[in-house]
C-alpha cells in the first residue's frame, strides 16, 4: 500500500477497490452454500453452479448499508464495546489446538483448559471480549463442544462473548444462549450482544459451514467478522498488492451476503492473512509482512468507512521467549497505529495460531497495556507544561513530593504488573524471575482465587437444560 510514511492513501486504495470489484466480476468467487447462491441471484448475482460472479452495483448498495459504528452489548453494562471510528477492542487467541504453560508443558487442548483461559481473560485488564475458541477442546465431540464452551464462557465472565460458527446449528445455539441471558430472541435484534468470525477459504471461496452461520448471525443482527486468511506466495499472489486485492474481494463478497440478508446489519472488515516462508513453504506470522497487511486492512477499511479487524500478539514462536515478544509486540503495536479496531489473537498466541500460553496472555496483556499507552500521547496544556511549578522548584530543586506530581502520575504513566524495574540486586535477591515467571505465578494466583460472576439461578438453570438437551440431539444419548 505504498509508503507508510503517510497515511493518506485514498489512491491506492482505489486501485486495490477497482483490482477487486474485476476479481467478483470476472473470476467470480466458489458459493457452496444453496441458500446464499439464492441469495445472491435474487440480487442480480450471476451463478453457474458453486460459482457467482459478484456486479459492482451489488457490491455498492451493499457498503451503503453496512454501518460505520456499533455497540455489542455485555451483560455487565460496564463491558459494553464500541467498534469503528477510534476505538479499539482486544480479543484474546483464537482457533489453537495446543496449549502450553509452565507447568505442564505443551500438551492438546482440553475443556478444563477452556475453562481456565476464560476465567483468565476475564480477570485481565486490557482484554475487553471473551470466548470463542481460545483454545480447541480435544476431549469432548466436536459435535457438542461449542456448547460446553458457550456455557463456560457466561459462566465465567461478563464481558463480551464470540458465537460458534459450526454452521447454523452453532449460530442457533449461541443465539439461544445469548437470549437467555438478554431478555429474548426479540432483544438480541434490537442490540448486538456478541460477535462471530466468518473465515472464508483462499483463494474466492466460502464452504458451507461459514456460510450457514454468517445468514444466521447477520439475520438476528449480530456483529460477524467477515475475514481473509491470505498466505503471499501460496495461496495468493506473493506480491503484497496482489495479496491484499485478493483479500479486498473475498471480503466484499462476505460483506454483501450479510447485507443481502439484512440490510444494515454490523460487520467488520477483518484479515488474518500473513505470508509464506518460501524457504519452507510454512506460514510465517511473526514477520514484518504481516504488519504491512495489517495496516493495509485498516486502510481499506477506512476506504469503505467500515470497522476493521488484524491480528495482534502474533508469533512464530514455540515458547514465549525473546522472539515471541519482540514479533507480538512488532504486530501488536502496528495494529493499533494503524488503527484496526477489532485486534483478535491480540493475547496468547504462539507458533503461528498452532498454541495459546498461559503466561503469553498474561505477558500479551501486559503489551496490550503499553501499546495503548503509546496510542494515548500526552496533552500539552497549561496544567500539563506545568511552567509556574518549574519556576517554583527552581534549579537544584524536586518534583517528587509536589502536590502536581500526586495529581498526575497515577493518569501519565504506565505501571506494569509483570515487567520489573527493580534494582539487579534487588532481582537478583528475589530469585531472578523473567517476566515469563511472574506470569506463571500471576497466573496460579488467578485461578486459585477466582470467582465467577455467574448470571441469574434461574438464567444458570435454562442454560444448563438448554445444552443437555442439545446434547441429547447431537449424541442419541
Amino acid at each position: 500500500m505504498g509508503s507508510l510514511r503517510t497515511w493518506d492513501m485514498d489512491w491506492s486504495c482505489h486501485r486495490i477497490h477497482e483490482a477487486s470489484v474485476r476479481i467478483l466480476e470476472r473470476a467470480g468467487v466458489d458459493i457452496l452454500h444453496a441458500k446464499a447462491r439464492e441469495f445472491f441471484a435474487q440480487h442480480g448475482a450471476l451463478v453457474m453452479g458453486n460459482r457467482v460472479f459478484i456486479p459492482q452495483r451489488l457490491l455498492e448498495n451493499a457498503l451503503s448499508s453496512a454501518p460505520p459504528e456499533f455497540t455489542i452489548y455485555a451483560r455487565n453494562p460496564e463491558r459494553n464495546v464500541t467498534l469503528g471510528g477510534e476505538h479499539q477492542v482486544f480479543a484474546p487467541g483464537y482457533g489453537p489446538p495446543f496449549v502450553i504453560d509452565s507447568l505442564r508443558g505443551r500438551r492438546r487442548g482440553s475443556m478444563d483448559d477452556y475453562r481456565d483461559l476464560v476465567r483468565l481473560v476475564h480477570a485481565t485488564a486490557h482484554l475487553d471480549v471473551n470466548g470463542g475458541p481460545i483454545v480447541e477442546p480435544q476431549d469432548v465431540p466436536h459435535t457438542v463442544r461449542h456448547l460446553d464452551m458457550l456455557a463456560h464462557t457466561v459462566m465465567n465472565s461478563d464481558k463480551v462473548f464470540m458465537g460458534s460458527v459450526r454452521g447454523e446449528q452453532g449460530a442457533r445455539d449461541s443465539l439461544a444462549i445469548a437470549s437467555i441471558l438478554f431478555g429474548g430472541t426479540g432483544a438480541l435484534r434490537a442490540r448486538p450482544v456478541m460477535i462471530s468470525l466468518i473465515n472464508c477459504i483462499t483463494p474466492l471461496k466460502y464452504d458451507e459451514t461459514m456460510l450457514g452461520a454468517l445468514m444466521e448471525y447477520a439475520a438476528h443482527g449480530q456483529p460477524i467478522v467477515i475475514a481473509s486468511f491470505a498466505l503471499a506466495g501460496s495461496s495468493a499472489p506473493v506480491t503484497l498488492a496482489g495479496l491484499v486485492a485478493l483479500q479486498n474481494a473475498e471480503v466484499l463478497a462476505g460483506i454483501a451476503l450479510s447485507q443481502i440478508v439484512s440490510p444494515g446489519a454490523p460487520v467488520v472488515y477483518g484479515s488474518a492473512s500473513a505470508i509464506t516462508d518460501m524457504r519452507r513453504a510454512g506460514l510465517a506470522v511473526g514477520a514484518p509482512e504481516t504488519a504491512l497487511i495489517a495496516a493495509a486492512t485498516a486502510q481499506m477499511a477506512r476506504y469503505y468507512n467500515l470497522p476493521s479487524r488484524c491480528g495482534g500478539g502474533l508469533t512464530d514462536s514455540k515458547l514465549p521467549d525473546f522472539q515471541a515478544g519482540a514479533e507480538s509486540m512488532m504486530n501488536l503495536l502496528f495494529a493499533v497505529c494503524c488503527g484496526a479496531n477489532f485486534v483478535l489473537h491480540a493475547a496468547g498466541i504462539l507458533e503461528h495460531y498452532m498454541a495459546v500460553s498461559y503466561e503469553k496472555l498474561l505477558v500479551d496483556n501486559e503489551l496490550i497495556g503499553v501499546a495503548k499507552r503509546l496510542r494515548k500521547g500526552f496533552s500539552v496544556d497549561e496544567e500539563s507544561v506545568a511552567e509556574s511549578l518549574i519556576c517554583q522548584v527552581g534549579p537544584g530543586g524536586e518534583f517528587l513530593t509536589t502536590d502536581h506530581t500526586f495529581a498526575h502520575f497515577r493518569n501519565d504513566m504506565f505501571f506494569p504488573d509483570l515487567a520489573d524495574r527493580h534494582p539487579y540486586e534487588l532481582w537478583h535477591e528475589s530469585g531472578e524471575h523473567t517476566m515469563v515467571d511472574r506470569g506463571a505465578e500471576r497466573w496460579q494466583e488467578i485461578l486459585a482465587s477466582f470467582e465467577p460472576p455467574m448470571p441469574g439461578s434461574d438464567q444458570v438453570r435454562e442454560i444448563h437444560q438448554y445444552i443437555a438437551d442439545r446434547k441429547r440431539q447431537e449424541l442419541g444419548d
